[in-house]
């Protein structure tokens, strides 16, 4: 697998953003992930901007590798992402 960025758009207390990390973490895949929830004031506002450029809904998780977008976890479209 050729490396690519991995930014997971995350909340905390998220199970579903949880199994995304549980994942990637099993495949040894490097990846930045963002909490949300964990952001305040600006720089929350920021990011959940960025968000909304990728997923107009702003679900959570929203994972971006490379130019591809992923919203839920979504294990078989993760692994086709990833050529795993």
């Amino acid at each position: 697998m050729s490396q690519c960025d991995i930014t997971i758009y995350a909340l905390s207390t998220c199970i579903h953003c949880r199994n995304t990390k549980d994942f990637l973490n099993t495949c040894g895949v490097d990846y930045k992930c963002i909490d949300v929830d964990q952001l305040s004031g600006e720089e929350r506002q920021k990011i959940i901007d960025e968000v909304k450029q990728y997923n107009p809904r702003c679900s959570f998780p929203t994972i971006v590798i490379g130019d591809k977008v992923i919203v839920g976890f979504r294990q078989d479209e993760l692994k086709e992402a990833l050529n795993l």
